[in-house]
């Protein structure tokens, strides 16, 4: 499996500019702390939950290591916000969705939302989740 995107990751400098602020999803406080490369790309970031060691605190931490990781390989982030779950308002439904939405505007509602059922969780290439 010979792919460039999984060979080369790009390593952010050590000192670097960070960002942090809050997200909040389904009633649940998140803090978001954003690093970036020298260009000011993003290049990681950090997510936590306001009950440390819970199992949203766990899911939040553990998606933003992977996403971290994936545009330290070149994945582009626009493409990761919209494969992410959101409500049938567009809104993000879980921490990464969010952050990334604070990071990166509106950008005409990030995707075509389709109206299903109220209350609804649409997934890109996935099918809907009551």
């Amino acid at each position: 499996m010979n792919n460039i995107l999984a060979d080369r990751r790009e390593r952010l400098p050590n000192r670097r500019a960070a960002e942090t602020f809050e997200v909040e999803v389904n009633g649940l406080r998140y803090t978001a702390t954003v690093g970036r490369f020298a260009d000011g790309r993003v290049g990681e970031l950090f997510l936590t939950n306001h009950k440390s060691n819970s199992q949203a605190d766990t899911n939040a931490r553990d998606s933003a290591i992977v996403f971290s990781f994936a545009v330290q390989h070149g994945a582009d982030l626009r493409a990761i916000r919209r494969a992410l779950c959101r409500d049938s308002h567009g809104r993000a439904s879980g921490p990464l969705g969010a952050a990334l939405d604070r990071l990166l505007g509106d950008e005409s509602r990030v995707a075509k939302i389709s109206r299903h059922k109220r209350g609804a969780v649409q997934c890109k290439n996935q099918s809907i989740l009551p």
